[in-house]
């Protein structure tokens, strides 16, 4: 399918750790039910079609705040993580399916293999410290899900109603036998409104991330970075598609994501201005601890953030127009930051989308405000920008 072809879809970020103007500092703003309802319906309004929910030690469970924003939505879609190895497959599929029954169809899987060494140990993951078993496992945690979801006609009547033997049911289901997983018989889940079942989203820059994607994920996640260190990425990404369909001979679609910051403001000199504010806060001694944390890390997403940080250091942070890796120097995870006027975000926006970029999931601080700002300012100007792009290329 041509790049131009693709319908391109807005993501925002609720702020479960706390909200505020400034990082690397203690949030100026709690993360109360009333502020996160708040700013998921702020963004649904400003025209966002889902919201991240992101995880970790440093962030209320993301199950709950789903639940809780798309009870007090209408469109918006949650976005939320399943976390391979921490909870059962089959729970995870029956609560996935809960909420997109309850959601009416609006449920989204971000499945996350890591996050930080520290909250994987906290977590009692035994491996924690094993990056490629743990996608080895998440292969097979995600298989378990979409046979749950897939293969089943809704919950059983009753627990009692089999025996603990399995037996083969009009369901057509075999025993799954994995290396984490063992299931003698058949499982039953609520059945999903989603046909097949709701969307995965999965991320990660190795290479068995990048083939899990491929053979489970319907939106690939890559952090934010040069356009040109994106077109490689989505190039890895198309070979190992084209090694997979010569193997299987399925030749599965794939959306391409993008994990960015945005800052937009009514001249470039604000915007500029306005970035370097948001980090004058940052203490020497939170700069020292998170690069000691970033240092640590065994993912190779985060590792490319930290490449982008020290090569760009002394150029100010800047790695190409418009793009900004100061926030990077206390943020892990996808801390490029898009800055400048509302055209010239869009026009970035638009560059990234040109390369095959369909999804993007942004946030901005405080993210009440600028994801109304956003709203207001830049996306109308994208749409327009895109609209006109694909016209040309459909002549």
């Amino acid at each position: 399918m041509s790049n131009f072809n693709r319908d391109i879809s807005f993501g925002w970020f609720l702020p479960t750790a706390g909200d505020g103007r400034y990082v690397g500092v203690a949030p100026e703003r709690e993360p109360t039910m009333d502020y996160l309802i708040q700013v998921a319906q702020t963004a649904e309004r400003a025209g966002f079609e889902f919201v991240l929910i992101p995880t970790g030690g440093a962030c209320l469970d993301a199950w709950v705040v789903g639940s809780a924003v798309m009870s007090h939505t209408k469109t918006l879609r949650p976005l939320v993580a399943v976390r391979p190895g921490l909870t059962a497959p089959v729970l995870s599929a029956r609560m996935g399916a809960a909420l997109d029954v309850l959601s009416q169809g609006r449920a989204m899987i971000n499945v996350v293999t890591g996050s930080s060494v520290q909250d994987l140990e906290e977590l009692g993951d035994p491996l924690a410290h094993a990056h490629d078993e743990r996608y080895e496992r998440a292969r097979e945690y995600l298989e378990v899900m979409k046979q749950a979801w897939t293969q089943s006609e809704g919950l059983a009547a009753s627990e009692f109603v089999e025996d603990g033997n399995f037996q083969p049911d009009q369901r057509g289901q075999e025993p799954f036998q994995g290396k984490y997983y063992q299931f003698k018989r058949a499982v039953s889940s609520p059945i999903t409104v989603q046909k097949p079942h709701p969307p995965f989203y999965l991320g990660g820059s190795s290479a068995i991330a990048k083939r899990v994607a491929v053979e489970y994920a319907d939106t690939y996640l890559m952090w934010g970075e040069p356009h040109e260190w994106i077109r490689e990425q989505i190039a890895e990404i198309d070979a190992i598609r084209a090694e997979y369909k010569a193997e299987t001979g399925s030749d599965r679609e794939l959306r391409y994501g993008l994990r960015a910051q945005v800052l937009v403001r009514a001249t470039e000199e604000e915007a500029w201005a306005a970035a370097w504010d948001t980090i004058s806060k940052v203490s020497p001694e939170a700069i020292e601890k998170a690069q000691e944390a970033f240092a640590k890390t065994d993912a190779t997403n985060q590792r490319r953030q930290n490449e982008l940080r020290e090569q760009s250091k002394n150029d100010k942070f800047v790695v190409g127009p418009n793009l900004w890796t100061g926030l990077s120097i206390v943020r892990s995870g996808g801390a490029i930051l898009i800055v400048g006027t509302a055209e010239q975000v869009a026009d970035r926006l638009v560059e990234y989308a040109e390369l095959g970029v369909s999804t993007f999931i942004l946030s901005g601080y405080p993210h009440l405000e600028e994801a109304d700002n956003f709203g207001k300012e830049a996306l109308p100007l994208f749409h327009r920008k895109w609209a006109q792009k694909q016209k040309q290329a459909n002549l």
